[in-house]
């Protein structure tokens, strides 16, 4: 099975345009992930050649099976602004929908209005039928986005070596909750 078509997915909301990362993100990526608050739920801060590394994972996963997390760009400036979307690497306990943006635009709703589009892609393009959140216990942010977009925290969760000492909690709904609830997100954004 071929999912080369999937390298092409562009997806546009009001405010911003999702595409599978490229190594063009490779010097604001690093910014990002040197930044100690932006990076602290998301594996710790990381020098260049992990960024690297990072960036050259996702991507293989979008040629390897279809999906990854999406590189995430303002449509006003063009400006990446972080990473976000599925995601399920082995041994991970579940299929993912995870987010990580750059601090100065955190308060804007941009990763509620991503992850909206994220998680309309999970289950209408890769039809998966339950998503979850990997989200560390003290990062309340990441939990108040995970319950304006409808799911609830399912409790304790393990993640794969190298990341099984970090403490997560599961977040996460089904489908058929999502379809139930989507047309109010989107509402949501276009107010």
């Amino acid at each position: 099975m071929s999912f080369t078509h999937r390298l092409d997915t562009v997806i546009e909301t009001p405010r911003l345009i999702l595409k599978p990362p490229t190594l063009e993100e490779f010097e604001p990526w690093c910014v990002f992930m040197a930044d100690e608050e932006a990076s602290q739920y998301i594996g710790k801060t990381q020098p260049p050649s992990a960024v690297w590394r990072s960036i050259c994972s996702m991507v293989g996963a979008w040629q390897q099976t279809g999906y990854a997390m999406f590189s995430v760009f303002e449509k006003d400036t063009g400006r990446w602004i972080g990473r976000l979307g599925p995601w399920e690497p082995w041994g991970w306990p579940g299929k993912e929908v995870g987010w990580g943006l750059i601090r100065d635009v955190w308060g804007k709703g941009y990763a509620f209005e991503g992850s909206i589009a994220a998680m309309d892609f999970a289950v209408d393009v890769l039809h998966w039928t339950d998503i979850i959140h990997s989200i560390h216990p003290d990062n309340v942010n990441s939990q108040k986005l995970a319950a304006r977009l409808g799911s609830v925290n399912r409790g304790p969760g393990k993640l794969p070596p190298p990341l099984d000492e970090m403490p997560v909690d599961l977040w996460g709904q089904t489908a058929d909750e999502w379809r139930a609830r989507r047309s109010d997100m989107w509402e949501l954004v276009t107010r």
